[in-house]
């Protein structure tokens, strides 16, 4: 860990702030509500550290440039909003398939449609799994604090470029406009976990049998790029084996490295009778009912906290149903991330949605409330 100094910053100046100290030097993008001191941040940081700001006409062109700025071998990431990350998803599918590494920030607002510009939400959880088509893998961070949304910017950058993957930060309004203390390393310490630029003789850029360096485009080694199911230099196949295996591939090396992947906190009882599972803002009123229940109250009652939230934490979930009776899962939308709790719980725990869907986050009070029906 460098040196590091407390700057006080919004979410998505944390989050730009994040990029930049993990080495990217490109960003493409379009304003809009609620992410846009993202762009803005960037535009002001990036030339003046040799990289590349583009404000593009749309937001199908800005993740069509930051695919582009990635296979050229920068590390790019783009930033937007709701109605912008539905239109990201047909060139985020591309980027998927063709192992092109890559951030999408979505800071989330009330939608469907333009809904309510700058209420906060968590309503894009499913989209973000399931929003481009195919049985695609995916990663998808969810950070609480300006404190998380700094430092989980740098592990998607890492990650992304290790995995060759693209990777969503989905923060919520809340969280990209809140202004908390953060650490953050001494100006020109960056924290960029290096990527092996050493391409063996046999190098294939889509081999089967592991991590394989993305070579930039254009500096002599000869391959292919392309959405479509491709043998292991690139091209085009339709062969049964080959496509079944390219998907198995895909998903497998996101197991592999799971253990990198997947991040969660727990907090209270160690016995605890009612766990709590959720993610972004709502664990902040959260953890605040936690720490009055199980802190002034003594009450036997935990908080999960997802940070990861694609691939869904079916272990930690699984073995806090293991002790818990009651599943409580606080979340900003009609009920979206509870599915995969109740599957993960196995019928061990009773699961129980607690939904705000109005644009005004899910209070302390409202999760005191329920945890009044099941403890003294």
């Amino acid at each position: 860990m460098p040196e590091v100094k407390p700057v006080l910053m919004q979410g998505n100046e944390a989050c730009a702030e994040g990029a930049i100290t993990a080495g990217v030097r490109f960003y493409a993008g379009y304003p809009i509500t609620p992410s846009t001191e993202i762009a803005e941040y960037m535009a002001k940081k990036l030339p003046r550290l040799g990289g590349v700001f583009i404000q593009m006409e749309d937001e199908i062109a800005s993740m069509a440039a930051v695919i582009g700025a990635s296979v050229g071998g920068k590390r790019a990431l783009t930033a937007t909003s709701g109605p912008g990350f539905s239109l990201k998803q047909e060139n985020l599918g591309y980027a998927i398939m063709a192992e092109i590494p890559c951030v999408v920030v979505n800071v989330q607002r009330m939608g469907p449609s333009t809904g309510v510009p700058t209420a906060p939400s968590q309503g894009d959880v499913m989209q973000a799994r399931w929003g481009t088509h195919g049985d695609h893998p995916i990663i998808v961070f969810s950070p609480s604090s300006v404190y998380e949304t700094f430092y989980l910017t740098i592990a998607a950058v890492n990650l992304s470029q290790k995995l060759r993957q693209p990777i969503v930060l989905l923060l919520d309004e809340v969280v990209g406009h809140m202004r908390e203390k953060v650490l953050i390393p001494e100006m020109g310490k960056l924290m960029v976990e290096k990527v092996s630029d050493q391409v063996p003789p046999d190098w294939k850029p889509y081999d089967d049998k592991g991590l394989t360096p993305l070579v930039p485009f254009g500096s002599g080694h000869f391959y292919h790029v392309t959405g479509l199911y491709h043998d292991e230099f690139g091209f085009p196949t339709g062969d049964p084996a080959v496509v079944s295996r390219v998907l198995d591939r895909l998903h497998n090396k996101l197991e592999q490295y799971r253990h990198e992947i997947t991040f969660t906190n727990y907090i209270g009882h160690k016995e605890p009778r009612v766990g709590i599972v959720t993610y972004g803002c709502t664990v902040r009123s959260a953890r605040a009912a936690v720490k009055k229940a199980y802190w002034q109250n003594r009450w036997p009652v935990g908080l999960l906290s997802l940070q990861t939230i694609w691939p869904f934490p079916d272990k930690e979930v699984e073995a806090l149903a293991r002790q818990a009776d009651i599943i409580l899962v606080p979340e900003m939308n009609r009920g979206q991330l509870v599915g995969e709790v109740e599957r993960s719980v196995r019928g061990q725990a009773e699961v129980v949605p607690l939904n705000r869907y109005d644009g005004e986050m899910i209070t302390p009070d409202q999760i005191m409330e329920q945890l009044r029906r099941w403890l003294p």
